[in-house]
């Protein structure tokens, strides 16, 4: 699995634009490593941008993606990739308005039976697994590229 990200690679792997993503970066919501100027993203770096964008998309706002970023960190000593990977034993649940994590399932069923309105687990280890098929796709498609391009070298 590719290890490093350029902002291109992000981009097209989440949806967001260029100048989001340069803004995220001033405000270190997702803060990427370096190489001169350039921007290299981590696998988590993009993990979390994956999950914010599909939490803007179900109306999230950016300044409540800042506060669970935030909680995850302090509380738990955590980062949002972690806490949404497949192995996780946290997840994010929401009733559309207000994020909740649960830290087991116990915890989950008294948060729905306490609950005044329905709630909705959204999960997000779907976007985690969204993007690590694309990166997988785009590994192949490549290899095949190199080899089509080698057979013709050769037939030449």
């Amino acid at each position: 699995m590719q290890r490093e990200f350029t902002s291109n690679d992000v981009i097209a792997l989440t949806g967001i634009t260029a100048r989001q993503l340069q803004w995220w970066d001033e405000r270190g919501i997702v803060a990427p490593g370096r190489q001169g100027r350039r921007r290299i993203y981590s696998w988590d770096e993009l993990v979390t941008a994956a999950v914010i964008c599909q939490l803007r998309r179900r109306g999230f706002s950016l300044q409540r993606m800042r506060k669970v970023i935030g909680f995850l960190q302090q509380e738990f000593g955590t980062n949002l990739a972690a806490t949404v990977s497949a192995s996780s034993e946290y997840h994010l649940l929401t009733d559309g308005t207000y994020l909740y994590l649960r830290t087991s399932a116990r915890q989950v069923v008294d948060l729905i039976k306490n609950a005044r309105q329905p709630m909705f687990d959204i999960c997000l280890s779907d976007e985690v697994r969204r993007v690590r098929a694309e990166i997988q796709a785009r590994k192949k498609t490549a290899v095949s590229e190199r080899v089509r391009s080698l057979r013709r070298t050769r037939r030449a």
